[in-house]
Parts: C-alpha cells; sequence; structure tokens
C-alpha cells in the first residue's frame, strides 16, 4: 500500500528556496569545479546504509545524474548550462543546510524538495541528457568502427544540446507572454 501526499510551495516558501540557493552558490564561488561535483556526492554516500524514507531516497539519487552530467566527457556540457547543473549541486554540496541532514527521518526533507526545484528548473537538460545516454548505450551494443563512434556521437550531442536550447528558449518566451518577470514560479535561477 502507498500513500500519496501533496503540498503546496507557496511564493514565501519558493523565495525562501531561492535565497537558500542563491547563499550555497555564493559560497561554491569560492570552491573549484571538482569541490563541488565531491561535496555533492559525498551527500549522497552519507545516505548509503541509513533508513530514510523511500521518497527522500529516490529524489535525492537524481542527483547522481546530475553529476554525472557535469562529469561526463563525451556529453561535453557546454556554457552556460553546465554552470547552471554545477551551481544548482552546490547546494548539497554544503553541509550546513536547512534542515540538519543528522535529524531522522526528515534531515533531508529540505534537499529531498531542493532536488524537486533543480529537476523542474533543468529539464531539458536533464532529458536531452538522458536520451544522449539511451542513444549512446544502444550504439555501443552495436559493432562499430572507433572512428565512426565519435562521429555519431558528436552528431546526436549537436542535436540534443539545440534541442535542449531550443526548448529552454521557447520556455522563456512563452513565460515572457505570460508573467511580467519571464522566471517561472519555481525557478531557483
Amino acid at each position: 500500500m502507498s500513500l500519496k501526499v501533496t503540498f503546496e510551495l507557496a511564493k514565501a516558501d519558493l523565495d525562501h528556496f531561492r535565497r537558500v540557493m542563491k547563499n550555497a552558490r555564493a559560497v561554491a564561488k569560492n570552491r573549484g569545479r571538482e569541490e563541488v561535483l565531491a561535496g555533492a556526492g559525498a551527500m549522497l554516500t552519507s545516505i548509503e546504509g541509513i533508513e530514510i524514507p523511500e521518497f527522500i531516497r529516490d529524489r535525492l539519487e537524481r542527483i547522481r545524474s546530475l553529476i554525472q552530467m557535469v562529469r561526463d566527457e563525451e556529453w561535453n556540457l557546454p556554457e552556460p548550462e553546465g554552470s547552471q547543473v554545477l551551481n544548482s549541486l552546490a547546494y548539497f554540496a554544503e553541509p550546513e543546510d536547512l534542515i540538519p541532514d543528522d535529524i531522522p527521518g526528515l534531515g533531508f526533507l529540505d534537499d529531498a524538495i531542493m532536488v524537486e526545484l533543480v529537476v523542474r528548473e533543468l529539464k531539458h537538460e536533464i532529458d536531452a541528457y538522458h536520451d544522449f545516454c539511451t542513444f549512446r548505450a544502444a550504439r555501443d551494443a552495436g559493432d562499430h568502427d572507433p572512428v565512426d563512434r565519435a562521429e555519431w556521437l558528436a552528431a546526436r550531442r549537436q542535436a540534443l544540446q539545440s534541442r535542449m536550447r531550443n526548448r529552454r528558449r521557447g520556455e522563456r518566451q512563452r513565460r515572457r507572454g505570460s508573467s511580467s518577470s519571464g522566471r517561472s514560479p519555481f525557478s531557483l535561477f
């Protein structure tokens, strides 16, 4: 048996998460790329073997995809998207967050909420990366010349990154038409 729980974050709640993310990004500016990635990875390592609610664990595991997206040399995430993903990971690299992680059952709730906001914010980048990984795995399962592999990966990467940018641009244009800020209600950046 399962139970679905839904809650709504008010504008003040979203503003609070934006401020927290902004502070985490400010701290991350003093850290290098690898330090932020290692910090986010350490947070994931910290949940291994401890009992936390499954809905929280499921969300925190999404951070792994963001880390892989930045580290994947074949994906070669360009700027400014690379910085946005890295900035989103800054929150998870910071050991001091809204709810201390050592509070049983609830310590990672703020992290799970932030993951939801980040995943929504980076939807187009995540979708493109997952499509790239699926394509790469399917092509790698076949027997191909390594030289051809580099060419078809480059072509697919270019097409998916172009799609990612076009969707992001279209989303911004739709938001500008429906709001004065041009930013979605849950935008963190």
